[in-house]
């Protein structure tokens, strides 16, 4: 158990970048706080080192992940299709099954040691989850849970119900890496090319298509710090700025 609970969550926010680099990125924020982990193991606790916590978001051009619980059969474009669509196909080490990031799209990736909040990964999905509910609920929208069906829904239990927000996530020595996609101004017509999350009969929908209007770029702004300041009161973190 960590001794010295850092709260403070380092938050960036990377732009528009490629998958597999932030993926990278990712990777080795995680590397770097199980190596203190590591470290601290062989240490007394007054001389552990506090771990980091950060909270990257970012937007990704055209692609398709597939988580490691995922069937390839849920991707159901070709080469030559995702070549057309300037798509590209990358099969991940998260949870969860297939989804599509792209531009419009708001990507949050919390690399944190749980063992400064928590540990508990059911605890964490349902607080990822809550961020996101508080999120939309800012703009009139009732987000809810479904049971057994990671992520943020509309109208559940409804022959409509959709999804607008993806979760999948992977933790290692409670260090977490991957997480959430909130399709803001997401072109929707992309969902067409794989059956999303592998759940045949849902649908999935945008704030964009909920609200019946493009969002501008400054509103995309506001969700960003909307979904910083949700994040910061359900973890009860302090949000650092890099």
């Amino acid at each position: 158990m960590n001794t010295h609970q850092n709260k403070a969550v380092e938050f960036e926010d990377l732009g528009i970048k490629e998958y597999q680099p932030a993926w990278e990125y990712q990777e080795k924020l995680m590397k770097d706080i199980i190596d203190t982990k590591i470290k601290n193991r062989d240490l007394p606790a007054e001389q552990h080192s506090i771990t980091q916590n950060h909270l990257l978001l970012v937007e990704h051009p055209h692609v398709y992940t597939l988580g490691k619980s995922g069937h390839e059969e849920n991707m159901l474009a070709g080469i030559d299709q995702l070549k057309k669509l300037e798509a590209t196909y990358v099969k991940t080490n998260r949870g969860g099954d297939i989804t599509y990031h792209g531009y419009g799209q708001i990507v949050g990736y919390p690399v944190l040691d749980l063992e400064n909040f928590f540990t508990d990964i059911h605890l964490y999905m349902r607080n990822l989850e809550e961020v996101i509910i508080r999120t939309i609920g800012d703009y009139g929208l009732k987000g809810e849970r479904s049971q057994g069906e990671t992520g943020v829904w509309l109208d559940v239990g409804k022959p409509y119900a959709r999804k607008i927000c993806a979760m999948g996530v992977k933790a290692s020595r409670w260090v977490t890496l991957h997480g959430f996609a909130l399709n803001v101004n997401t072109d929707m017509r992309y969902f067409e090319y794989i059956i999303p999350c592998g759940i045949k009969d849902k649908q999935v929908t945008s704030l964009q298509r909920e609200l019946e209007r493009e969002l501008t770029p400054e509103e995309m702004e506001d969700i960003k710090a909307k979904i910083r300041k949700h994040f910061a009161d359900v973890f009860q973190a302090e949000l650092i700025y890099k």
